[in-house]
């Protein structure tokens, strides 16, 4: 990554290659050009191939946005989330568009929903329609997608989970240290079985709570029973199948450990069937949480510093930082409302 850092303008803010770069490589004229993007007539196989090399080697895209803002210093920057409707992703947007708003910049933004291939899909569109800066919440783990991108002056930052094959600036919460911290609150509570419901194990974060979770567990010389461990989607139905599977049975568990606010709303639900207490801690705060009974306890994370930060530190490469791509990890910090303090029942 140090040849494709060393290619990048000190100020790359509309310093991305033009259709008269790629004439003047090419050794052609504009309408050349022209007909070779948009795919018209008129043009021979060799002049053809020599405009398509000059383009690729350029990083050139075509500008496919009707009304690009370029004056003085405003700009564009995209945000690609996982999810648009989950509640986590309002405060991190917000938090990149208030910084955009400040740099005179505007955001657009859109979901991959969990799809590696929609991800490089909107990604790719958005560099389409010439956005100086991406920050990328990833559902893929390889991006060298990017690197003509990243070459071509597009600053990225990826946010909330690392970039996949790539080398490049990430800003994460402390999802191992977090989760540790909450199942040893469990541990502390007198809790043996403790079981742990997490998301897809192609996540980064899902991985890194379940590291959390076993880790804490460990430095109580406590063996974890396979049964208590359950990875996979977090629609209510997988959910609310492993939290009952777990709940069951002669040995049940006495504590949930949820791996993300999706997990904690179905396990919430599935408790307040049963007959007993179940103690519960979650991992990111959910709406209403300190208004149920038990209130329940979370390891909350900043979603809003998680956005702020990243869309700083973009803007810091656009406005000509060099500076060595970084990992920034945030803190959590457990929040007790009383279903994580609840005892075990036998």
């Amino acid at each position: 990554m140090a040849e494709t850092a060393a290619r990048r303008p000190d100020n790359r803010y509309g310093n991305r290659p033009t259709m008269k770069d790629v004439a003047a490589r090419a050794g052609v004229g504009l309408k050349t050009v022209s007909r070779v993007v948009n795919g018209e007539p008129g043009v021979t196989p060799d002049t053809e191939r020599r405009v398509q090399e000059a383009i690729d080697a350029l990083g050139f895209r075509r500008n496919d946005s009707a009304r690009v803002l370029r004056k003085g210093r405003t700009a564009s920057i995209g945000l690609v989330l996982e999810d648009l409707a989950d509640p986590f992703y309002g405060p991190l947007s917000r938090a990149v568009e208030e910084v955009a708003r400040a740099h005179g910049a505007l955001l657009i933004n859109g979901s991959s929903a969990e799809d590696p291939d929609r991800e490089q899909e909107l990604v790719l569109a958005l560099c389409a329609r010439r956005v100086d800066g991406l920050v990328i919440i990833p559902a893929g783990d390889d991006h060298r997608y990017l690197e003509p991108e990243i070459a071509a002056g597009v600053a990225t930052v990826f946010v909330d989970r690392p970039a996949g094959r790539i080398d490049a600036d990430v800003v994460l919460s402390d999802s191992f240290g977090g989760a540790r911290d909450g199942v040893a609150h469990l541990i502390a509570h007198g809790h043996r079985r403790i079981g742990f419901i997490g998301d897809q194990p192609r996540i980064h974060t899902a991985i890194e709570r379940l590291r959390g979770y076993r880790a804490a567990m460990e430095d109580a010389d406590i063996a974890v029973d396979e049964k208590w461990v359950s990875l996979g989607v977090t629609d209510p139905e997988r959910v609310r199948a492993a939290a009952e599977a777990m709940l069951g049975g002669p040995e049940p568990v006495t504590a949930v450990f949820a791996g993300n606010n999706r997990v904690t709303v179905t396990v919430v639900r599935v408790l307040a069937a049963l007959d007993r207490p179940v103690a519960l801690v979650g991992f990111d705060d959910i709406e209403l949480a300190d208004l149920l009974n038990p209130g329940v306890s979370v390891v909350a994370q900043d979603a809003a510093q998680l956005g702020r930060t990243a869309a700083e530190r973009l803007f810091r490469q656009l406005d000509g930082a060099s500076v060595a791509p970084e990992r920034v990890e945030l803190p959590t910090r457990l929040i007790t409302r009383g279903s994580g303090e609840l005892p075990p029942a036998d």
